[in-house]
């Protein structure tokens, strides 16, 4: 089934995360990460003639491999009133299916952080291999670029967003030589940023080091983690009983956040019990432990090697 999505995205747990979903074939469904459309497709093709699909993204890039036909979805023709996608941030999740008239979902998936393609595209700035412009925008329509923000925050800003998102314990020495270099020279391009920081950065684990730092730039410049919250509220309140929420996640930031979520109903873990002293919470687990990628799997598709699937049900 997969052909040409894998040459723009490679779907990771693509089995199991919409297993997880426990489809049912009259219902309704959303992907919130649309992408190359491969977790989408394998859901469509579950779906009878009862059933929807809304699929979100907010890259023109999906959008327009979607209408050239770049994927199994029908983007017009027979089949196409049962698909329906969405050009936005998931963020905005409960006012488009407010639009749409959609009360209540059988199922929410999200493939979280960034997809192949991002980091694949020489020319937007997701990845240190390529000397590009510093954008790292998921929407290029909108909002500050990556260059903006080394550019433009104060130095202790950086330091906190620096340790925050990229979890780098030498983040105050790698705001202060950003701050060093930009007053000689504006920092445009990802090569710019890495000449000013490499040295920082110990030589046996400095591209991990590296890779952490354009994470934390990636998650401030789309305001990833306030998006998350917004849509694992909103998909809280629009799962009907029985429905599933399917998360990918890649990194400890977001993946404390749908735990949090499917344990206790709140993004931040406070826990609140009931009359009886148990956890008063929307969702029952279904899977108790990660369920993570094969070997086979890790090793046809690095991008996976930390991924983590969480699976709940709504109550």
């Amino acid at each position: 089934m997969m052909t040409d999505e894998t040459t723009y995205h490679v779907p990771v747990l693509l089995r199991q995360s919409v297993d997880g979903l426990a489809i049912k074939p009259d219902g309704i469904y959303v992907d919130t990460t649309f992408g190359g459309g491969g977790h989408s497709s394998e859901i469509f093709s579950r779906l009878a003639d009862g059933g929807r699909l809304y699929g979100f993204d907010q890259d023109e890039d999906a959008e327009r491999r979607l209408t050239g036909n770049g994927t199994p979805l029908p983007s017009q023709g027979e089949g196409a009133a049962r698909f329906t996608f969405v050009r936005s941030n998931f963020r905005y999740l409960k006012n488009w299916m407010r639009y749409y008239g959609v009360e209540h979902i059988d199922g929410l998936l999200a493939d979280l952080g960034v997809s192949s393609h991002h980091l694949d595209d020489e020319s937007r700035g997701f990845s240190f291999r390529f000397d590009a412009p510093l954008d790292m925008r998921m929407n290029k329509r909108d909002g500050k670029t990556a260059a903006d923000i080394i550019n433009e925050y104060d130095e202790e800003r950086l330091a906190d967003i620096i340790y925050l998102y990229g979890e780098l314990k030498t983040a105050r020495r790698i705001a202060s030589a950003i701050v060093k270099t930009r007053c000689e020279k504006r920092i445009e391009t990802t090569g710019d940023l890495m000449k000013t920081v490499e040295k920082l950065f110990p030589r046996e684990r400095g591209k991990k080091d590296m890779a952490k730092l354009f994470q934390a730039l990636r998650i401030e410049v789309n305001h990833e983690m306030d998006a998350l919250r917004e849509m694992l509220a909103a998909a809280t309140g629009l799962l009907a009983p029985g429905g599933r929420l399917s998360v990918i996640t890649y990194h400890s930031l977001e993946d404390r956040i749908v735990k949090n979520i499917m344990k206790t109903g709140n993004a931040d873990g406070h826990v609140s019990q009931d009359f009886f002293g148990r956890t008063d919470t929307p969702f029952r687990l279904i899977n108790n432990k990660v369920i993570v990628p094969d070997n086979e799997e890790q090793l046809r598709n690095p991008r996976s090697r930390s991924a983590k699937l969480r699976i709940a049900e709504k109550k």
